[in-house]
């Protein structure tokens, strides 16, 4: 009786060349812009890749609906629209840029929805036309022999 020994079959790695080919589409669209710009979205990039790895998406097979649920994992951890706003713009650019370069066939974020961002300012300084009017209020109440201004020395005649 003859026993046989099992053979030895390697097991079949596959490279994954979806991991090369999205860092090498990154840095492409990334080497387009400066610094801040740059570091900016590569943030924005980095979210979204580990937010794709973390839903075993492959990030050139992603459909609109996902970077929508991107967004919305997003507004869930308490981040601004504007932020939300800009991450989706970066995804958005990101995608054009490939398929620009043909890396893919039709850009998932092309029809992709975004906050309505307000435009009005949330900072507790005074905008322009606020200043101008303090500005022009301050003058105009002063006591006599104060200055009108404050690098004036003594007291000036009003106009009125």
């Amino acid at each position: 009786m003859t026993t046989t020994q099992p053979a030895f079959v390697p097991a079949v790695v596959v490279p994954d060349f979806d991991s090369l080919a999205v860092r090498q589409a990154v840095a492409g669209f990334l080497a387009g812009y400066g610094d801040t710009t740059r570091d900016a979205y590569s943030l924005d990039l980095r979210q979204w890749l580990g937010w794709c790895s973390t839903h075993d998406l492959a990030v050139f097979a992603v459909k609109r609906a996902h970077i929508e649920l991107f967004a919305r994992s997003l507004e869930q951890a308490g981040r601004a629209r504007a932020t939300v706003g800009r991450r989706l713009s970066t995804i958005a650019g990101f995608y054009r840029y490939c398929v620009e370069e043909q890396l893919i066939a039709v850009s998932p974020a092309a029809h992709l929805r975004r906050p309505k961002l307000s435009y009005e300012s949330n900072a507790t300084g005074l905008d322009r036309n606020e200043l101008g009017m303090f500005s022009c209020s301050s003058t105009s109440t002063t006591a006599p022999g104060i200055p009108t201004h404050p690098t004036s020395t003594g007291p000036k005649k009003r106009w009125w």
